[in-house]
């Protein structure tokens, strides 16, 4: 095949070989995308497929979830559970203290019921230097889409915060999230599971006694 330039099945038959036991083997397709792939998941080891995905839209490469995907697994690249005591991995930045208005934002759902057992959710979202509670917004349903309305008219009024603390719940971490913190450049922290006093202002609100 190398010396006169002829295909594979055409070497097995002047061979004697079976072409369907012969396998050549193929260069990795996207191997631009993959190198991107793997720079982004040494130092942001924490990112599943679709948060590299919107990384590399933002260096201009466009793909196919799907195959994005195939590349993820191909790569051997997976987000790994944590085990035992709960550390902070790779390249997190640390969560910057509240010093002035606008510099931290938390963010959280209160659920209830109405007396007929129909479940609600209230999103609240805290300033946390001044304390302030910038709004509650209530509904049977919330999901990271009317988030995202929400904040867009809180910064309206209050301007853009500089980060935004909350949990990992599927609202705070679906497309629509990730997308609207890359676009306003809004650094968002997630708090480690079980772990609620890492957000404490929001969660000390959520337990007053009503009046």
């Amino acid at each position: 095949m190398r010396d006169h330039d002829i295909s594979q099945r055409r070497a097995c038959v002047l061979i004697g070989v079976d072409p369907k036991t012969v396998r050549r083997e193929r260069p990795p397709d996207n191997p631009e995308i993959r190198k991107a792939m793997q720079e982004i998941a040494a130092l942001r080891r924490r990112f599943g497929y679709r948060r590299i995905g919107l990384m590399l839209e933002r260096r201009g490469m466009l793909m196919n979830p799907k195959k994005l995907y195939r590349l993820y697994r191909e790569e051997g690249l997976s987000v790994r559970r944590r085990r035992g005591r709960k550390r902070a991995r790779g390249t997190r930045t640390l969560m910057p203290m509240a010093l002035m208005p606008n510099q931290r934002w938390s963010l959280d759902f209160v659920a209830d019921t109405f007396g007929a057992s129909r479940k609600f959710r209230i999103l609240a979202v805290i300033e946390d230097c001044c304390r302030e509670n910038l709004c509650l917004i209530a509904d049977t349903s919330i999901s990271g889409a009317r988030v995202v309305r929400e904040l867009d008219a809180l910064v309206r009024i209050y301007g853009k915060p500089t980060c935004i603390v909350s949990d990992n719940g599927t609202e705070f971490t679906s497309r629509a999230i990730l997308k609207w913190a890359d676009q306003n450049n809004v650094a968002w922290h997630y708090i480690d599971p079980g772990k609620p006093q890492q957000n404490a202002f929001i969660e000390k609100l959520q337990r007053q006694p009503a009046p």
